[in-house]
């Protein structure tokens, strides 16, 4: 049995990523001591990441991601070869949830997920969302009021975003007609409306 202190116990599967953080660490031309502290971790832990004595969490993958210069699936060693790179917009169904309409723009189950999405006016514009990753929008149609932390924005047609999601934040389309968007997260495999739309009906935020 696992535990934060010990990691896998005997017989059990070691974590994916282990083997890839290594070999991607050496690739960097980092040293143990200069990639752990650069990811705000201390040697001795990323060692134990490397080792598959501890799982690491999101946000640290998403933080070696970025120090060695990959992607998530990069670091979990997912095969991506047998995926499209094009999807054609035949192919991209919306979904409908809480009000806003989405498109998937990108291919599912890679570390980074891509959205056009519809927020239509006075829906949604109340949940806070807080979350491990990073987003990147742009806006294509409309006005959008984003509150981040306790900063408020108007963003316009051509305006775009990009900040850490474990800052509070917020979307409303600021006109009678919505806004229409742009809309890149790195959260891993979320479905998409508990990335967009925070906790469902009935839930608490």
């Amino acid at each position: 049995m696992s535990t934060p202190e010990t990691g896998p116990g005997p017989g059990e599967d070691l974590p994916v990523v282990a083997p890839q953080l290594r070999a991607l660490r050496r690739r960097s031309s980092l040293t143990l001591e200069a990639a752990a502290r650069a990811a705000g971790l201390s040697p001795a832990h990323l060692s134990r990441l490397e080792t598959g004595q501890r799982q690491p969490s999101l946000p640290m993958l998403l933080a070696l991601a970025r120090i060695y210069g990959t992607t998530v699936s990069d670091l979990l060693g997912e095969t991506v070869a047998d995926r499209d790179a094009v999807l054609r917009a035949p192919a991209m169904e919306p979904t409908r949830a809480g009000g806003w309409t989405y498109w998937q723009a990108g291919a599912p189950g890679r570390g980074m997920q891509a959205l056009r999405v519809h927020v239509p006016y006075g829906t949604q514009g109340d949940i806070v969302r807080v979350h491990p990753g990073e987003e990147w929008l742009y806006v294509l149609k409309g006005r959008l009021h984003l509150r981040l932390g306790d900063t408020a924005h108007v963003l316009m047609p051509g305006d775009s975003a990009h900040f850490d999601s474990l800052t509070p934040h917020r979307l409303a389309a600021a006109d009678h007609g919505g806004a229409e968007l742009l809309f890149v997260h790195t959260l891993l495999q979320s479905p998409i409306t508990a990335l967009c739309l925070g906790p469902h009906p009935g839930e608490t935020p």
